[in-house]
């Protein structure tokens, strides 16, 4: 038996092991079963290239828990190890420069064991003591069984094995009990081996027979080894596409579309994308793009890997050119990550222009689902932008759809203002607003429907898009002044019956918290209404953005700006100034004050309790 010690530099690495990486402890299975798998994929690559010439048999991996001698044991039948392969791979560990190293990243698990190449070495978080049994493959190998208890010693020793691959043997300790309960072992191979290509078995099925469960003789095979995404597109049906959504997702409603990535130059990438169907809001979405290397899981936090608006999609992403054990500083950094972000960005944008092209009204259809998607995507991706102001769409009160340049053509002949701007005109909600959107609608205007979750946003981002255009919403002022042909008309009243007119509904006006009221004439024609109240269009803006944005909360507190609007050519507020300054006179302001709040969802409570019981006294 030889004995002898692990080549650290520090005293012992495993304290260190346990001490910095023990938030992420469940890792060190993923990492031993992915080892396992490569030294199986090896032995089929020597096989196939004729080196290897014995029978390959069963390669599937078996795991194994022994609960009395509480172990368990990983198996293979791979390529095996001699005892020099073990001398070099396993004794020889490249830890200089480790203090400094642990100290930076000592609540990164993923950073330290991919910087040192520790894969194996993490079952030491779990383990008391550690046994590798193995045989090579080549032909007369002698097996050995490598053991170490947590100290940099370790035994070295001839043993029979009668097949070839390596056995993991984990001998758990006090602390990780867990880890040898069916349930927990169970759980981490469906969330990190359930789509490795090597078949791993674990345990036998069950069936229930007389009301209990009762085992089988048949293996229990957790993975699938070719999922959907390592096959090609012509092999796959569109209820292959969704079985496998299924498969990520058991409980999810069915996706709008999927996009298959396949990539073999300048890097390897692999993948299927999907746009699910968003209901709520946006932030409980994202962490839903699973992230593989070779077909192991690595993580769902791929906000590095993936555009930012596209975190909201669902699927998987498979690709050898991220590492296994990777960190976020690496993600941040890495040049190739930068490259399949962009790739990723571009194969969205073209999958949708596709959809639009080859069938408009299915994408017309699944519009109000697409939407949250592209609109983020224009928000936060320059190159996203580039590509789809083609096939961004924009719908109308009447629900009419069209591209920006469509529509651009439709409203440019009667919506452009005596500034040369073409103005878009929308509604947020087009039933609060109605008589707004009425009201442009009989001047020959097209209202916009705008009232998704990031509308408020994407309006202010398509003004600085599009060339001499302003968005304009209905209610932010008269109907005549959304889109001013010309100078307004002045009010031919002397000053000193504007300031009684301005006085007298001063005088009435309620007051309503967070909101200040400002009267203002203005000639509209004897057909409009005599008061009309208008929302002014920036302050508005700035506290719909305040309240999606906590950084904004300047706007939030100031309060909203009404503009109380008196129709100079109105007969009634011609016969206010008439009057004499009576009760009556009175009434009739605040009647017609009431009416104007009431159609903006601001009369409430005692107000609107006096204003109904005004009403009747008035019939």
């Amino acid at each position: 038996m030889q004995k002898g010690t692990i080549g650290v530099t520090t005293d012992n690495i495993f304290p260190v092991i346990k001490k910095f990486l023990y938030s992420d402890h469940e890792i060190f299975l993923r990492e031993v079963v992915a080892n396992a798998t490569d030294a199986t994929q090896k032995l089929k690559t020597l096989a196939s290239v004729g080196e290897y010439k014995g029978e390959l048999g069963d390669l599937s991996l078996r795991i194994h828990i022994d609960s009395e001698k509480k172990t368990l044991t990983i198996s293979d039948r791979g390529i095996g190890m001699t005892a020099e392969e073990i001398e070099k791979y396993i004794n020889q560990i490249a830890f200089s420069g480790a203090e400094e190293f642990l100290q930076k990243y000592e609540k990164d698990a993923n950073a330290i064991i991919g910087h040192f190449g520790l894969g194996f070495y993490s079952t030491f978080m779990v383990s008391k003591k550690v046994e590798i049994v193995t045989k090579s493959w080549r032909e007369g190998a002698q097996a050995v069984r490598w053991s170490c208890d947590g100290s940099p010693s370790y035994t070295l020793e001839e043993i029979e094995k009668a097949d070839r691959g390596t056995d993991i043997v984990l001998y758990i300790d006090d602390e990780n009990q867990s880890f040898l309960e069916e349930s927990k072992i169970s759980g981490l191979l469906n969330k990190y081996c359930k789509f490795m290509p090597i078949s791993i078995v674990f345990g036998k099925k069950k069936d229930w027979k007389d009301g209990k469960e009762v085992e089988t003789d048949e293996d229990n095979i957790i993975n699938d080894v070719k999922p959907a995404w390592t096959r090609k597109p012509s092999e796959l049906t569109e209820e292959d596409y969704t079985k496998f959504y299924k498969d990520l997702y058991p409980f999810a409603e069915d996706p709008l579309f999927h996009i298959h990535l396949n990539v073999d130059y300048p890097f390897n990438l692999t993948g299927i994308l999907y746009f699910p169907k968003i209901k709520n809001s946006v932030e409980i979405q994202k962490n839903k793009i699973q992230l593989y290397c070779n077909q192991v899981y690595v993580t769902d936090s791929v906000e590095n890997i993936v555009p930012e608006f596209l975190t909201l999609l669902h699927g998987v992403i498979d690709s050898p050119d991220i590492p296994l054990n990777v960190s976020r500083s690496y993600l941040q950094s890495d040049a190739n990550v930068k490259k399949i972000s962009s790739h990723i960005t571009k194969k969205v944008a073209d999958r949708l222009f596709e959809i639009f092209k080859n069938d408009r009204k299915q994408f017309e259809d699944k519009w109000n689902d697409l939407k949250i998607f592209i609109e983020y995507g224009i928000l936060t991706d320059e190159k996203f932008w580039e590509k789809a102001q083609k096939f961004c769409l924009l719908k109308n009160v009447e629900a009419q759809s069209f591209t920006l340049e469509e529509y651009k053509t439709l409203i440019t002949e009667n919506q452009t203002d005596k500034d040369g701007q073409v103005v878009y005109l929308y509604t947020s909600d087009k039933d609060a607003q109605h008589a707004y959107v009425e009201a442009a609608k009989s001047k020959g205007y097209d209202v916009l429907l705008m009232d998704g979750q990031l509308d408020v946003h994407f309006v202010g981002k398509l003004e600085q898009l599009l060339e001499k255009s302003r968005f304009v919403r209905v209610d932010s002022d008269t109907a005549d002044n959304l889109i001013l042909k010309k100078e307004k008309e002045a009010v031919d009243l002397p000053e000193e019956k504007q300031e009684a007119l301005k006085t007298l509904f001063n005088g009435q006006m309620p007051t309503v918290e967070k909101v200040n009221f400002t009267v203002q004439l203005e000639k509209l024609g004897s057909e409009n209404v005599p008061v009309l109240l208008t929302l002014n269009e920036f302050m508005r803006r700035m506290q719909e953005m305040a309240a999606m944005n906590p950084g904004m909360n300047f706007y939030g507190e100031m309060p909203m700006g009404y503009n109380m609007v008196l129709n100079t050519d109105h007969p009634m507020i011609q016969r206010l100034l008439e009057e004499s300054d009576d009760a009556s006179k009175n009434e009739t302001v605040k009647q017609a004050i009431d009416l104007a709040l009431l159609s903006n969802g601001l009369l409430k409570g005692e107000a609107l309790t006096q204003f109904v019981k005004r009403s009747y006294g008035l019939m």
